[in-house]
């Protein structure tokens, strides 16, 4: 009889960690600091907490919170049981996060005071609600912290993160625990990144940078460092005292963080890596902000759904205005380029990257037919378009599905197109990108209205408001004439002619 050892889950390499490295420091926020055997002890009150409230394998809580030590913790007490944890977006609109909520029917649902009141807005009553203060301390009374030790199937999905939707609305990528796992592998393989690094979450943690990499640092055994959203001062003086493997950098912040470095004289300890979307971040920035810190930038491509994978592999050196941005392959997974009908393409031509590895989500959550399109032939199509130099690195190109990447949130025209079509006055509208020096790109508005109506461009921004998160407010909205519009020879309005023709740097 053949017998299968099964494969290691987020889980397993905390207990590892609690074992050799007990007394490290693991996680650290203004409420002080968890050594891992704490951080393991703690974890194990709140899965045993989970379970006597009837959350098992394979159930969903959520989470709709600040970074917090909490919501590690929840996230690794959900590892022990084979549980996911849906990550909500705090930044989203009232309607979105009832979307997001709806889609994946939480058994519990846990939520900070500060944001609290949105599940009041929206009328969440669907599963019990416990707070993250005190009363999540009388969620934890009297469990014991011995480990659940179940045997958890590392190909059951740990968390849940919400991205755009072609369509409109948000979908959840479910990442298990073996992509986690592959994940942290990667961040370590790749970049050299060890227990003696340190990693700081100051970026939300319902995104991939913030939760991904913390968990991939605890995994390795090195320190997280909770920070609630960017305080610059507060980073300044962590780049001083701690020793960090991948500092994340945002267009949006990199301004605000080489005049804080600046501002404050910082020394930095040590930072082995920076940055993230050099397409999107002035080259100028990218060389003052490593000149100040001593360290590469990380010529990054990946996604939620991938991990670092597909093309991070290239680093920026320090102190210099890149010449090229051409992007190495990510180690540990194949890339193809393909065209519309799955064929490879040649070097020199663009093609869709298509995936595999095992950094690869799960799929969208309850989206049979989206999962269906986009894992077509085993391998995962993200959408982005790229060209293969001779030398194998590889130059992005556009997205085949338009997207907007403004400060590290993707923006789907058609989220914003939705609203302002549902307006009386509008005829026609159109969403594109327009480059941003500080957010690297930001949506503007191209708007037809009804004969008869008044270009007036203030309901429609108000409108926007209150069904859409902030950063997916159009920044701009301009009035154009209905024959104005650049069509194809279906009607469709032709987006890249929009923005070339009227957007034009």
């Amino acid at each position: 009889m053949q017998s299968k050892a099964l494969p290691l889950t987020v889980a397993d390499l905390l207990r590892k960690q609690a074992v050799v490295r007990r007394d490290a420091p693991a996680l650290q926020d203004a409420q002080g600091a968890l050594s891992f055997g704490q951080l393991d002890g703690w974890a194990c009150r709140i899965a045993q907490a989970l379970l006597a409230g009837g959350v098992g394998a394979g159930d969903r809580i959520a989470v709709l919170a600040e970074n917090r030590r909490e919501y590690i913790g929840l996230q690794l007490a959900a590892a022990k049981i084979g549980a996911i944890v849906a990550c909500l977006n705090w930044r989203l609109a009232d309607g979105e996060v009832a979307h997001c909520l709806g889609l994946v029917s939480p058994r519990l649902v846990f939520v900070s005071r500060r944001h609290a009141d949105v599940l009041a807005r929206i009328g969440w009553a669907d599963c019990p609600v416990i707070g993250l203060d005190a009363e999540f301390d009388g969620f934890l009374s009297g469990r014991s912290e011995a480990d659940p030790q179940p045997d958890v199937d590392a190909e059951q999905g740990l968390v849940i993160l919400y991205t755009s939707g072609t369509t409109g609305l948000p979908k959840g990528a479910v990442i298990s625990q073996r992509a986690m796992v592959a994940r942290a592998m990667c961040f370590a393989a790749d970049y050299g990144i060890s227990a003696e690094h340190a990693y700081v979450a100051w970026s939300p943690l319902f995104h991939m940078a913030a939760t991904d990499f913390s968990l991939a640092t605890l995994m390795l055994g090195g320190k997280v460092v909770v920070q609630d959203g960017l305080d610059i001062d507060r980073l300044c003086a962590t780049i001083e005292r701690e020793t960090i493997g991948w500092l994340v950098a945002m267009p949006g912040m990199i301004d605000l963080l080489i005049e804080g470095l600046k501002r404050h004289r910082t020394r930095p300890r040590g930072v082995r890596l920076v940055g993230a979307m050099a397409d999107l971040v002035p080259l100028q920035q990218i060389a003052e902000l490593t000149g100040l810190l001593g360290a590469p930038y990380i010529n990054s491509f990946g996604a939620t759904e991938t991990g670092l994978a597909p093309a991070s592999g290239a680093l920026l050196a320090p102190g210099v205005v890149p010449t090229s941005l051409a992007k190495r392959e990510s180690g540990f997974c194949r890339v193809r380029l393909v065209d519309a009908d799955d064929r490879d393409v040649p070097p020199g031509t663009p093609g869709e990257a298509a995936l595999r590895g095992p950094t690869l989500f799960s799929g969208y959550w309850n989206a049979p037919e989206v999962n269906a399109h986009d894992f077509r032939g085993g391998w995962f199509h993200m959408g982005d378009l790229f060209v293969r130099r001779a030398d194998g690195s590889l130059d992005f190109v556009d997205r085949a599905k338009y997207l907007i990447k403004s400060g590290g949130e993707n923006i789907y025209p058609a989220e914003i197109e939705r609203v302002l079509l549902a307006q009386p006055a509008v005829a026609d509208a159109v969403v594109v990108r327009r480059r941003d020096g500080r957010w690297g790109e930001v949506p503007v508005a191209f708007v037809a209205v009804q004969p008869g109506a008044a270009a007036d461009g203030e309901p429609l921004l108000s409108r926007c408001r209150e069904r859409l998160a902030g950063y997916k407010v159009p920044k701009e909205i301009r009035f154009v004439d209905m024959a104005a519009f650049p069509r194809s020879s279906t009607g469709k309005i032709q987006r890249h002619e929009v923005e070339r023709q009227w957007l034009a740097e």
